[in-house]
């Protein structure tokens, strides 16, 4: 067990802590607005800098470490934040407000991504090993021995999020799909749970001497400013960046990434409305469950999700005035609950009093003014506007949605039409209005990561299929995922060997399947 009364407050460098900088900050107990005790080091520029160099140093032996290695390696993490015990949930209710019940499951969920990672590494068919061999009698031209296989990408800069402490943080899905690629990390923690953090970075520490792996193969640096992100985003060793946060912080990194001399990815999870679409017949058939289940989906964590569901379409018919009505009393019913922090708490209110001046409010939750508590809206508007204003898109982090009804079907696909990149979208539907509506599903598949039937968005199950990305503006590669073991090959490249000696190709590539993976060899996937 870990004393989270004896944090330190510095950075975590290669094996080492430091705290040369003099900037300090402190985290805030959003419950009750004040000081948690600990200051924290802004990490310095020659912090970073030793960071990254003995990241990349550190790079050239563990992206050379076998699957079973690295597999060891991710499942001590996970026994290392056991091992953190209560202080580790302690901490993090202390600075993010969230109840312990939450912070307990998003720790089972941190460690059973890691797990799931190393499963991935130990069975070994991800490297998608290709083997083409040679026919040197060809004609007209001999066909050489060719061999590929996707090959980790270097230093990886990871930014913890503000939503989830754990589960995208310092040991999150970027962290554990990093890692099992083959990158070292250097993890810019966030300045809203610094001392869970740094929990984190303990435990992680501890499995890196556990494992004896290369101290360099992960760092934490703390910092409040810009200035620490923007330092990791454009060093020159850095090879790949992992972000999950808010639009103008992701397309902040994504063009700093963009002017580099050596351009680098960034794969950033920005803002999302995640639209629903509730149908006729399913609306008329259980139009109070659905209101029931949207009011528990917007509010689940004082709706602080990236798949909060942020706008609700209906074709404008009988059955509507009763949904909202149902949805309005529900609404009414919701107690206010903390904020993750004080901006997001004040951007929040900001947002709903905007949205309050353009368009109808349906109903408002309970109010408490208690720390950073946020109180639950709903609004009202027509799909005409939709079509004409576009901040009716636009994210609203907290607990408010918008139903926008539709005066014909033409007007509902017109609207679906108008939606930029999303990360999920959902449909409550009957089985006739899946068929009456399977242009609208057309639309959808070009606008988001996942649809859902008949279920709501909040809930990301972490799996092998699971797609949690979607274009543009929801995230800057609309190619990946941040949830799922899919996301390992986002620090990966493929490598092709010509006419190399078995001696010199890697266990995945030599001619006897010693690892036993599935391969593609001459075309046919087989061991």
């Amino acid at each position: 067990m870990y004393d989270n009364m004896n944090l330190t407050g510095q950075n975590f460098i290669a094996g080492k802590s430091s705290g040369q900088g003099t900037e300090t900050f402190v985290a805030i107990n959003p419950s009750s607005g004040t000081e948690l005790q600990t200051y924290f080091h802004e990490a310095t520029s020659e912090e970073i800098n030793e960071a990254v160099t003995k990241a990349n140093e550190a790079f050239l032996v563990y992206g050379k470490k076998s699957g079973k290695e690295k597999a060891d390696f991710l499942d001590a993490i996970a026994e290392e934040i056991l091992n953190l015990g209560d202080s580790l949930i302690e901490r993090c209710c202390a600075e993010t407000g969230l109840p312990e019940g939450r912070i307990t499951g998003e720790r089972g969920r941190t460690m059973n991504q890691l797990k799931l990672f190393a499963s991935v590494l130990r069975e070994g068919s991800w490297v998608d090993a290709r083997i083409d061999t040679a026919i040197p009698d060809r004609q007209p031209l001999p066909k050489p021995d060719i061999r590929s296989m996707q090959k980790p990408l270097g230093v990886v800069g990871v930014f913890g999020a503000s939503n989830f402490p754990l589960a995208f943080s310092v040991a999150g899905g970027d962290t554990a799909s990093a890692l099992a690629s083959g990158c070292s990390i250097i993890v810019k923690a966030h300045p809203s749970h610094p001392g869970t953090c740094e929990l984190i970075a303990i435990a992680i520490q501890k499995a890196v001497e556990k494992t004896n792996m290369p101290n360099g193969t992960f760092s934490m640096l703390q910092g409040k400013s810009v200035a620490v992100g923007m330092a990791i985003v454009n060093h020159p060793l850095v090879k790949a960046i992992g972000f999950t946060g808010s639009n103008k912080g992701g397309v902040a990194i994504f063009n700093a990434a963009n002017k580099r001399d050596e351009p680098i990815p960034v794969y950033a999870e920005m803002g999302s409305t995640n639209p629903v679409f509730i149908l006729p017949n399913a609306l008329k058939e259980r139009g109070d469950e659905i209101a029931q289940g949207l009011t528990s989906s917007v509010t689940l964590g004082v709706g602080q999700f990236c798949t909060n569901p942020g706008i609700v379409f209906l074709n404008n018919d009988a059955s509507v005035s009763g949904f909202q009505k149902k949805l309005s009393e529900n609404f009414q019913q919701v107690d206010a609950n903390t904020m993750l922090n004080s901006g997001i708490k004040s951007s929040f209110d900001s947002d709903v009093k905007n949205l309050s001046n353009e368009i109808e409010l349906l109903a408002q939750g309970k109010e408490n003014n208690e720390g950073f508590k946020g109180s639950a809206h709903v609004f009202k508007t027509s799909a005409k506007n939709f079509l004409i204003e576009d901040y009716l898109e636009e994210e609203v982090f907290g607990p408010s949605t918008i139903t926008i009804t539709a005066d014909s079907k033409e007007e509902l696909l017109a609207s679906a039409q108008k939606l930029k990149g999303h990360l999920t979208a959902t449909l409550f539907a009957t089985e006739q209005d899946l068929k009456n509506h399977t242009d609208l599903i057309e639309i959808l598949e070009q606008k988001v990561g996942r649809l859902i039937i008949n279920n709501f968005p909040t809930g990301v199950e972490v799996c092998h299929s699971m797609v949690h990305g979607g274009p543009f503006p929801a995230t800057t590669n609309s190619r990946s995922t941040s949830v799922g073991t899919g996301a390992i090959t986002r620090f990966t490249r493929p490598v092709c060997y010509q006419n190399f000696p078995q001696d010199l190709l890697s266990d995945e590539l030599k001619d006897k399947n010693s690892l036993n993976i599935f391969r593609m060899i001459n075309g046919e996937i087989k061991k």
